[in-house]
């Protein structure tokens, strides 16, 4: 069975997912696939705010910060709002996708950590090369991964996935599409892994 997750680093429930996905997918024997997007460009197709708790009413933000932050406690995992929030993932998004895939899963996560439990400046190339470092890569493959901000490559192929998801119906993250045939079923925040990991052992909703 396969287990897509697309996501994007400046999601808070997106990190929240990415901490549960992988013994998830395990416990399964799913085939997990990181599905790296630009949030933003899936916000601006569904014409949505780029910092959506904007567009709340008081009430219904402040419950949905102190709700993010039950779900970290449910997960036991920490999560700090980073000053600046929103910031621009561009940067991080091409470097991981110069990469091999294979690489990708310590970087993805040293990522998050980075964003959500210690407020780096994702803007920044020198954090970038510090994460690079932090999981192992470096040489010319840390130095590919520095230079695809500036590589047209690079920058299509992020374009290519994120029109890719918002043509699948992707709004949202984490979106997870469960399932080999050409109808996988779609699944929409950390709140749903029970019905993904369901799902994975053969249930469909009626």
């Amino acid at each position: 069975m396969r287990l897509e997750y697309w996501f994007d680093f400046s999601c808070p429930y997106a990190y929240l997912g990415s901490t549960q996905i992988e013994p998830l997918a395990e416990r399964a024997g799913a085939e997990l696939v990181w599905r790296p997007m630009l949030l933003g460009g899936v916000f601006r197709a569904v014409q949505m705010a780029q910092f959506p708790a904007s567009q709340m009413p008081p009430s219904k933000a402040r419950h949905n910060g102190l709700d993010m932050m039950r779900w970290a406690d449910w997960f036991d995992v920490p999560l700090r709002m980073p000053a600046g929030h929103p910031q621009r993932t561009v940067r991080a998004l091409r470097g991981l996708l110069a990469l091999p895939e294979h690489r990708w899963p310590a970087l993805i996560h040293e990522l998050y950590q980075v964003y959500w439990v210690r407020g780096g400046d994702f803007t920044a190339r020198d954090t970038l090369a510090a994460a690079l470092s932090a999981v192992g890569i470096e040489g010319d493959l840390a130095e590919r991964a520095l230079a695809a901000n500036d590589d047209p490559d690079i920058k299509r192929d992020l374009r290519h996935r994120t029109d890719e998801a918002i043509s699948r119906g992707v709004f949202g993250a984490p979106t997870m599409f469960v399932g080999d045939t050409d109808d996988p079923l779609m699944l929409w925040g950390q709140d749903r892994l029970h019905m993904v990991e369901r799902a994975l052992h053969g249930w469909r909703p009626h």
